[in-house]
This record gives C-alpha cells, structure tokens and sequence, in this order.
C-alpha cells in the first residue's frame, strides 16, 4: 500500500525546476511562433511552473547567442540583437512601403486602437483601404475592438508579428524620435499633423520608420 500510493503521489509531483526549465527550452525551439505561458503549461506535467521557468531560462541565456525575449504575452527565442548581421542573406528580397503605408502604420503603433478617421484626421489625408489591407496582410496590424461611438467604427492595433518583427516587448518600447533620427528612419520634416519633430514634449511621437523584410 505504501509503495502505491508514494508512486501515486510521485505522479501529480511538480518536476525539478532544472528539468522544466529544459522542457520549456525545447517547446520554444520547437516552435516557430511566440508561445504563451498558458500554452507551456498546457503541454508540461501537472504542478509544472512555466512562468518560473521562464525566468530562470531567461537569466540562463543572459550573455548567450540567442536569448528568451518576450514579445507581448507570449515568449520565443530569438538571435541577440548585435548578432543579427550573420544571420543576412547575401540575397535580400525587399518589400518597400509607401509612405502612405509606413504613415499609415506609425498612426496606428503610436496612437492605438485607432479608427481609420482617426488616422486620417492626424495624416491630413484620406486613406485608402487598400493602404489598410497590406497592412493587415503583412499580419503587422489588425480589428481592435469597435468604438462605442455612433456607427461603431473598428479600430486598428499592430500585432504580435510586428512586434517579433522590431524585437519589442510591446508597443510601449517603441522608440523615441531621437532613437529614430539617429537610425536615419526619420525623415527631418514635420510629421502627420502638424507636430514638430524637433520639439522637446513630442519626443515620444513619430511619423515614419522605414522597413526592409
């Protein structure tokens, strides 16, 4: 009886951190996309941790070729950002946005959820929808929840790839106008508007960054 009921307990017993942080580590190698923490726990033994796990994976690869980056609220390994050059192709194929898309796009990650007649209200200029469905084709934006306005229009948020994409946590990171200057992604003309790129209380706006991909 007593042996019974040791394995008994033994199978609803939480693995060692050390072998859940390992699980967690081939799970995210494993996989293509950003993984949630449900999701980990989903797929690990019961009593797992993965949160914890998490963390402790993270210190782990502190200083390491490839690091655990959060990514909204999901997780992923990703290459450290000052080894990114080896991982170029001599070929590149690049999909250039129009500067109605790239606008179009800084609107939103800027001042999300917004509504398309918000975005055209700060642009000064209509947009079209086809502006709006190469964006959400690229998979870097997508339907927010509808205002609670008249004709409940549908606001748009940039997604979870478009912050794998720029390697941020989330849409809070999203750089400064000095970062984008400096980088050479900001073109020295006022952005959509009417705000002055060089006023010191807009720091935290922009207008434009460019991509290659």
């Amino acid at each position: 009886m007593n042996d019974n009921s040791e394995h008994e307990e033994s199978l609803f017993e939480a693995p060692p951190m050390g072998e859940q942080e390992r699980m967690v580590e081939a799970i995210l190698f494993a996989t293509a996309e950003p993984v949630t923490v449900a999701e980990l726990n989903a797929r690990m033994p019961h009593g797992a941790d993965a949160k914890a796990a998490l963390e402790h994976l993270r210190k782990r690869y502190e200083g390491r070729g490839v690091h655990l980056v959060r990514i909204g609220e999901s997780w992923a390994m990703r290459t450290a950002g000052d080894l990114g050059f080896l991982m170029q192709k001599e070929t590149v194929e690049t999909r250039k946005l129009s500067r109605a898309a790239i606008e179009t796009l800084a609107i939103i990650a800027y001042h999300q959820p917004c509504t398309r007649a918000e975005i055209e209200e700060i642009r000064g200029v209509s947009v079209s929808r086809g502006t709006i469905d190469q964006l959400i084709e690229m998979e870097w934006i997508r339907f927010g929840r509808r205002r609670m306005t008249p004709g409940r229009p549908v606001t748009y948020v940039v997604t979870q790839s478009f912050l794998d994409h720029f390697g941020l946590e989330s849409a809070r990171d999203l750089p400064g106008l000095k970062e984008l200057r400096a980088a050479g992604l900001l073109e020295s003309r006022p952005v959509p508007g009417g705000v002055d790129p060089d006023s010191p209380e807009d720091e935290d706006q922009t207008d434009m960054f460019e991509d290659e991909s």
